[in-house]
């Protein structure tokens, strides 16, 4: 019975500090996607006590008007036909708990590094 009596009590403290999922936001790590990658989705969950904890596909449901997911990560052709394309991520156990972002497709490729990196290495020696 003492047994019984430590669970319950220990059950109920446990349960009392369960954090919940206030809101999800998107932090995402670039402000445009690249063509013919994974672009990692970044969602974090704001908790009840006010901390934050990033939120994966186990926790969210993500749909996209263009490419697909696979976990967070939205991967895109290598020459995509749309400019932007717009991201829905809901918690998966309260839908009411849903964000949406248009995030745009880098068009310009990445300029080419400049520099002798050569002669940087040895000035440093």
């Amino acid at each position: 019975m003492r047994f019984f009596l430590f669970a319950v009590f220990f059950f109920a403290i446990c349960s009392s500090h369960a954090q919940r999922v206030e809101s999800i936001h998107f932090h995402l790590y670039t402000d445009s996607l690249k063509k013919g990658t994974h672009n990692y989705i970044n969602v974090d969950g704001k908790m009840s006590d006010g901390s934050w904890k990033p939120l994966t596909a186990k926790e969210l449901d993500f749909k996209t008007d263009y490419g697909k997911f696979e976990g967070n990560d939205l991967v895109l052709p290598d020459n995509p036909n749309v400019s932007k394309v717009t991201v829905t991520a809901s918690l998966k156990s309260d839908k009411d708990k849903t964000r949406q972002v248009v995030i745009w497709i880098k068009q310009k490729p990445d300029p080419p590094l400049t520099g002798d990196s050569g002669s940087q290495r040895k000035k440093y020696r």
